[in-house]
């Protein structure tokens, strides 16, 4: 079943307003009154007759004022229209008449005074509606009890349910009794001119309907109406006649405004935001909320809408279990979106997250130096609690509460409680936040776990060297079993090689070539060579980011070696980004990891990280090392194959072949690349943006 429909109107004045109109389902005219009244409409129009203005008899029932209120009348579920309620707002007027002789009519004038003051009110209220080509006059009855009579007084009103109108004519309303006793009432008023929008959903789906003529023409545009800056544009058409437009229920955020206007000069736009309420908007704007680390000292919460959310640390052990929040001392805090905030600590630490929640339910957490830091430690966080007269507490922070120190209990770290109080005291512990309530220190247990370790180790040790006495004594017939082992460690290891990521811009098929040539080349070293030439499939279904960051996390935990393979399209590219770290989605190929890379690459120079994990490389005759950017010379930058040697030495490391193995291969690679690099010149290149997909670059996973 639809949703409630919305109607896109102007204000009945200048400044564009929003109504959310309510639906009658009653086909039939209708009225009712203030509580206290009663009141009757007469079946069918009458005549519009106001007559001759008579004089006031006594206290009447006279209209003062009117107000209008426009709404829909559905005859059915999709077929409505536009629907004009009036009320008139009903006063006392006139007074009570006084005999002119009391004492000579005495009681009986008294008693015929009363009857009348004890009596109620009846009054004849005429509607009067014009808009073309509409007009209607409708009788309304309405009585009021004595005890509310009182001259001068208001005493309530009496509604009309309702004039069918057009949209873009104008409306006069006209109020009278009968007989009438004063001048009638007026008011003028212009309808809407734009069209009329229903917002209805059908399963997973939201179709908008805007319910227009064919000839019309009008603008629509889908925006983010943000409480802070300027509304942020998504989609936006000039359309012709009727629409239906269809939107998925994931795009659906509480921001979400919809914007009309005639395709006319100096027209007034009228905007609708009408998912400010829907569940599914409010879920979805917590899936595309993000928390993001600007600076090793301050984050922002990134969103579409502005959110309702309190922020706050917390400490993630490294055996699981829910992040602690350190409250009292890091209460929560409000959290406005896409602004800036600083984290009140002195160093950071991988087990420190932080937490978002909305109406004390938790919507994100994030370990921002997960990353930076490496993985959680085993370390324990110390809460020192400060209190006047310079007394303090401690108290380790474990998943089942914060334990004193020292203390009897049977956690780990009461067990440990006086060598955690010993190693706070010799600086061996980190501080991560002071203030004069207190201070947080996290200290490593690593060392404690190896003390437990160390008479198992030692008792292997002894076994071991037993062993090898035994083994000496029988030298002879092990040496053969030794010296297959021997080639058989040597050959694992020669054949799992150093990891190797490599990353380029793939500026014409051609240079594609030439970079798979140098992969299957160093795969003879042997090195385990990553590529996304040979992973495309993979590519296409994790995407660029994602495909690198877990090729490149992998290679750098195991000691590998990332190679940038400069080329003219990736000087510009990283001169593009070093200028604007936030190029627009889309601007480079579907597959093109190496623009989708640069946003984890830049951190790691930029913060001193790429020594010993990057080398760079260029090809001769098609860049010279000079050209590379100087953010990126600050690891080598080899030229193929002219230095060959040197660039297959960085990648293989201490575990390098001897030299004249060594030389078989540069020999080897040397000639391959050479033959490429012939061949890349002699065929006409055709550079372009993007990744071009040719028969030779084929799915080879």
């Amino acid at each position: 079943m639809p949703v409630p429909w919305f109607l896109l109107s102007l204000a009945l004045g200048r400044s564009p307003v929003v109504f959310s109109l309510e639906r009658l389902v009653e086909p039939q005219d209708t009225a009712y009154c203030s509580p206290g009244l009663s009141c009757h409409l007469w079946d069918g129009d009458t005549l519009c007759l106001p007559g001759s203005i008579v004089p006031v008899p006594g206290p009447v029932l006279v209209p003062t004022h009117l107000q209008t209120e426009l709404v829909l009348r559905c005859h059915q579920e999709t077929d409505c229209g536009i629907c004009v309620r009036v009320a008139v707002h009903l006063a006392v007027h006139g007074h009570w008449e006084e005999p002119e002789d009391e004492e000579t009519l005495g009681g009986a004038a008294d008693q015929e005074l009363e009857e009348p003051r004890n009596a109620s009110l009846q009054a004849q209220v005429v509607l009067s509606f014009q808009a073309y080509p509409t007009t209607r006059c409708v009788l309304l009855e309405v009585q009021v009890p004595a005890a509310l009579v009182q001259p001068g007084q208001s005493v309530g009103s009496v509604v009309f349910d309702c004039f069918e109108a057009a949209l873009g004519g104008e409306m006069r309303i006209w109020s009278y009794t009968q007989p009438r006793y004063q001048k009638e009432l007026n008011l003028t008023q212009q309808l809407p001119a734009l069209p009329w929008l229903d917002v209805s959903t059908y399963g997973d789906d939201v179709r908008l309907v805007l319910n227009v003529s064919e000839e019309q023409r009008f603008g629509l545009s889908l925006y983010w109406n943000q409480v802070q800056g300027s509304p942020k544009p998504w989609w936006n058409r000039n359309l012709t006649g009727p629409q239906t437009i269809t939107l998925n229920h994931t795009d659906l955020v509480p921001c979400l405004c919809i914007q009309v206007w005639p395709l006319e000069p100096d027209s007034v736009r009228t905007d609708i935001c009408p998912f400010k309420e829907d569940p599914r908007a409010h879920r979805n704007l917590w899936h595309a909320a993000r928390l993001r680390l600007l600076s090793p000292r301050s984050w922002r919460l990134e969103a579409p809408c502005s959110l309702h959310a309190e922020a706050g640390l917390c400490w993630q052990a490294l055996g699981g279990g829910p992040c602690q929040p350190l409250v009292p001392l890091l209460p929560w805090e409000n959290v406005t979106v896409n602004e800036a905030r600083e984290f009140p600590l002195l160093k950071g630490h991988p087990n420190l997250c932080v937490q978002v929640s909305s109406w004390e339910k938790l919507q994100l957490q994030e370990c921002f130096w997960a990353d930076s830091l490496g993985p959680l430690k085993d370390d324990v966080l110390l809460v020192e609690t400060r209190r006047p007269h310079d007394s303090r507490s401690l108290c380790a922070l474990e998943p089942s509460g914060c334990t004193s120190l020292p203390s009897r209990a049977s956690t780990r770290a009461a067990h440990l409680g006086e060598q955690l109080l010993l190693d706070l005291q010799s600086g061996q512990c980190l501080q991560l936040w002071d203030d004069d309530l207190g201070a947080l220190w996290a200290c490593p247990m690593d060392k404690y776990i190896h003390k437990r370790w160390a008479l198992v180790w030692l008792a292997c040790l002894l076994f071991t060297a037993v062993l090898f006495l035994l083994l000496l004594l029988k030298k002879d017939h092990v040496k053969g079993w030794l010296r297959l082992l021997k080639q058989d460690v040597r050959s694992g290891a020669t054949t799992r090689g150093r990891a190797t990521l490599l990353l380029y811009s793939a500026d014409d098929a051609g240079f594609e070539r030439l970079v798979g040539v140098l992969a299957s080349a160093l795969c003879q070293l042997p090195l385990r060579v990553a590529v996304d030439l040979w992973s495309r499939r993979e590519l296409s279904a994790q995407g660029p980011l994602a495909w690198f960051h877990a090729q490149r996390l992998q290679t750098l935990q195991e000691g590998g070696m990332v190679v940038l393979l400069f080329s003219p399209g990736a000087v510009a590219l990283c001169s593009e980004w070093l200028q604007d770290p936030a190029p627009a989605p889309g601007a480079h190929g579907p597959h093109d990891a190496f623009a989708a890379s640069l946003s984890c690459v830049l951190p790691d120079f930029l913060q001193g990280r790429a020594p010993g994990r990057y080398v760079g490389a260029c090809f001769d005759r098609l860049l010279h090392p000079d050209a590379v950017p100087a953010l990126f010379r600050t690891v080598p930058v080899f030229s193929l194959p002219s230095q060959l040697p040197d660039f297959l030495g960085a990648l293989q490391g201490p575990c390098a072949r001897r030299p004249r193995r060594l030389g078989e291969t540069v020999e080897q690679v040397s000639r391959a690349l050479q033959q490429a690099l012939d061949s890349c010149f002699q065929t006409p290149r055709a550079p372009g943006p993007g990744r071009t997909m040719g028969p030779e670059a084929g799915d080879q996973t």
